[in-house]
């Protein structure tokens, strides 16, 4: 990949008062191939008709697009220039019609395969967890079986017995494993901890409270090894103290700093696509979990960025 573009800097992008996240060049719909020569895309899907008990995440994207332009090209950690190294797009949102749920899967399955079609790699920035399926879909439909890192207070392995609905923000990582979307042995979930309706065994925080976040991503990079890799962060696996703005907040979770960390951590492995989700920013407080949401999105980035 040639190396990327420049954000614009502060002075136009205040001028023009568009949004875009990281004030980054915005894809040409009027050209046949909008996402022709890019590295990567982020995609907005302002949807959020799977959740369960405080709607609102569809307002993320517009959310997260504000308060991501603060935030500039230079990674301190990786020194490296992300955008620089990696032509990165906004590819906007994702046109959805809110009243259809099986839609719009086939609707942002089909954007998030324009992506990968185009050799670029899929950031997505939801809306509810259930948005994640329809792009786990569509990248395993073009790298194989995946192996995912999934972040989150919650399995999102229930069914149909817990709300009468098969397709909700509590169901995708089911899916995913029923539909062979990830390779077997391959799920790495991180930040486990609310309360179960059902007796059952898995991971928890416990792993994380009797490991390092150095050790945890250690065991997860040897385990992983060449395999492309998914990335499904719900922001809720951050403790409510540093991330307020989500619809299922669950005591007990990872801190901001623990979040970036671990992202960091995964540096040299083939990262395929990456969704952040859940962010409710009508129940935010001072942009506090907007802005993690955009940092985590840089982190991912950067480690696009610094295999391109």
């Amino acid at each position: 990949m040639a190396a990327g573009v420049s954000q614009l800097p502060t002075g136009e992008y205040l001028r023009h008062g568009q949004t875009p996240f990281f004030r980054l060049p915005q894809a040409d719909f009027h050209a046949p191939a909008p996402y022709a020569g890019a590295g990567a895309v982020l995609l907005g899907v302002p949807y959020d008709g799977g959740t369960t008990h405080q709607p609102g995440a569809r307002h993320a994207p517009a959310a997260i697009r504000r308060v991501s332009g603060l935030i500039h090209s230079y990674h301190p950690v990786h020194q490296a220039d992300v955008f620089r190294k990696l032509l990165t797009l906004d590819g906007g949102n994702v046109p959805l019609p809110p009243f259809d749920a099986a839609l719009v899967r086939t609707v942002i399955q089909r954007e998030v395969a324009q992506v990968l079609q185009a050799g670029a790699t899929p950031f997505v920035v939801g809306g509810d967890q259930t948005v994640a399926l329809p792009s786990l879909r569509a990248v395993a439909a073009c790298h194989g079986p995946l192996a995912v890192v999934h972040v989150d207070a919650h399995h999102d392995t229930s069914g149909p017995e817990v709300w009468g609905d098969a397709y909700h923000h509590g169901t995708p990582l089911r899916h995913a494993l029923s539909e062979d979307l990830i390779e077997r042995g391959q799920l790495w979930q991180v930040g486990l901890r609310a309360s179960w309706g059902t007796p059952r065994r898995g991971p928890s925080m416990e792993a994380l409270e009797r490991r390092s976040v150095a050790e945890l991503v250690a065991a997860i990079r040897l385990g992983v090894g060449e395999r492309p890799l998914y990335v499904t962060f719900d922001i809720d696996a951050v403790d409510p103290a540093f991330a307020p703005g989500t619809g299922t907040p669950v005591p007990g979770g990872l801190t901001s700093r623990e979040a970036l960390q671990f992202l960091r951590g995964l540096k040299g492995l083939r990262l395929v696509g990456m969704d952040v989700v859940e962010v409710c920013s009508v129940l935010d407080h001072a942009d506090i979990t907007c802005h993690l949401a955009a940092a985590l999105l840089l982190e991912g980035l950067a480690l696009r960025a610094l295999a391109a």
